[in-house]
């Protein structure tokens, strides 16, 4: 078993498991927001080939929730959209 915070609430995890299975087990359906308009997004294929679940883990924006394993002590935050505001000019 491992923990990870996710917008500040501990989230437990199996070993191997994905970010995005460990938040849908603890009830979290919303994992982003899109740019535009701030809809939110959650998990859609599960197998990484679209983008709804894009999450940021320990700062590091636009990651897979639904392919990036969970790992002890990660911090997970919602993206809002791109997740690259901070990089605006």
């Amino acid at each position: 078993m491992s923990t990870f915070s996710f917008d500040g609430d501990d989230v437990t995890a199996v070993h191997g498991q994905s970010i995005g299975a460990a938040l849908l087990a603890a009830g979290h359906r919303s994992l982003r927001t899109t740019r535009h308009d701030g809809a939110p997004r959650g998990l859609f294929c599960g197998i990484g080939i679209c983008f709804d679940c894009l999450v940021v883990v320990n700062g590091r924006p636009g990651l897979r929730a639904c392919v990036t394993e969970a790992r002890d002590g990660d911090v997970v935050e919602t993206q809002e959209g791109t997740g690259r505001d901070h990089l605006a000019c």
